[in-house]
């Protein structure tokens, strides 16, 4: 049966997404952008789709509406759901920068409680919220374009061909962006919550830093920043594609143009946790370097590996980051789908055509 014009609009870019379908349909579609686009073939990703109640599109593909939505979806994403594990983030940094203190999960949080009470587990929750708003913005909007401004350059063949570095390249130049914004908020969160009486949250602590180390020394953890967070999205981006698609491929029976919308958000959330997982891995070394340079004045790179040890860069922390991270992007990818399937935009992931669908 041959795709509606709105479903054809759909299709995100079309030589690197296609639908299941018995006849081409990009023959008559004249493309993206009015560009003509050669049909996919067997192994060309079908990566977006749309279940058969949802909603006609509202948004234009590749319009400033269509990255305005995708920028609003990653402030909701990623802002929402850091400021709610604020309590894990806390423990986590000060086992970082204090572990003798601080030995476990749980005594961690046993010695916050007992200094600070119930209201100290929420400490740095501001810089927390506007930081991670700004570059969830940032990192999922920019994904967006990148991704397709990668796969125009690389043309239909080379872009279906080797569509996992299209997502790692536009989650990279995506994340390099999204970092200039967070740095700042990121270096007034850790300072405040490390930092017993330092200040009370980012009204007195933003001040308190600045006379402290100057405006410069908000970005002094920018490539430490770098070196966490620009693995952790390449990751996040690549392996969540990936799971995804295998997730519709072997685990669920029905194709997922006939899953049901709450379906297709739970498939983004396990795919988003597993994802998780492999980005705190790959990005906590990073991370470790981070919380010890916001948190010491004047300390360098050098300083941190001497202090913590090359194995405890790996491993300090490394449990509850991968809880953290994999909550965090796991709900992250679920509120970005929710969010899209609101607007009327298809949500995330999916499988190949089959051979003989490609072939009609």
């Amino acid at each position: 049966m041959a795709l509606s014009e709105s479903s054809r609009n759909a299709l995100l870019p079309g030589f690197l997404y296609a639908a299941p379908a018995t006849a081409s349909p990009f023959a008559a579609a004249g493309g993206v952008g009015g560009r003509a686009v050669a049909a996919p073939s067997a192994a060309g990703p079908a990566v977006w789709a749309r279940a058969p109640s949802e909603p006609g599109r509202r948004i234009e593909m590749y319009t400033p509406a269509f990255y305005a939505a995708c920028t609003a979806g990653g402030v909701a994403s990623c802002g929402l759901t850091h400021m709610t594990v604020t309590p894990l983030d806390l423990v986590k940094c000060n086992m970082q920068i204090d572990p003798a203190k601080y030995k476990s999960i749980t005594s961690g949080f046993g010695v916050l409680l007992k200094e600070q009470g119930a209201k100290g587990f929420f400490r740095g929750w501001v810089p927390t919220l506007l930081g991670y708003s700004a570059q969830g913005a940032c990192k999922f909007g920019f994904y967006e374009f990148f991704k397709k401004y990668y796969s125009d350059i690389a043309g239909p063949e080379y872009a279906a061909k080797y569509k996992t570095l299209i997502y790692l390249a536009g989650s990279a130049s995506a994340e390099l962006i999204a970092d200039i914004a967070l740095c700042p908020m990121e270096a007034v969160k850790v300072r405040v919550q490390t930092q017993p009486g330092f200040a009370r949250g980012l009204s007195d602590g933003l001040p308190k830093f600045v006379k402290a180390e100057g405006y410069a020394g908000l970005y002094k953890g920018i490539v430490p920043l770098w070196g966490r967070q620009i693995p952790y999205t390449m990751m996040k981006f690549a392996s969540f594609e990936t799971v995804v698609e295998m997730i519709y491929k072997y685990a669920i029976p029905a194709p997922k143009s006939e899953c049901s919308k709450n379906l297709q958000l739970g498939v983004s959330f396990a795919g988003g946790y597993i994802a998780g997982v492999f980005c705190a891995i790959v990005s906590h070394p990073a991370d470790n370097l981070v919380s010890f340079l916001n948190n010491a004045q004047g300390a360098t790179v050098g300083d941190a590996v001497k202090k913590i040890g090359l194995v405890g860069l790996f491993t300090r922390g490394l449990p509850l980051r991968i809880v953290m991270i994999g909550t965090l992007t796991g709900a992250q990818w679920g509120i970005y789908d929710a969010f899209k399937v609101m607007v009327g935009l298809p949500t995330t992931g999916g499988v190949a055509p089959t051979p003989a669908a490609a072939k009609a």
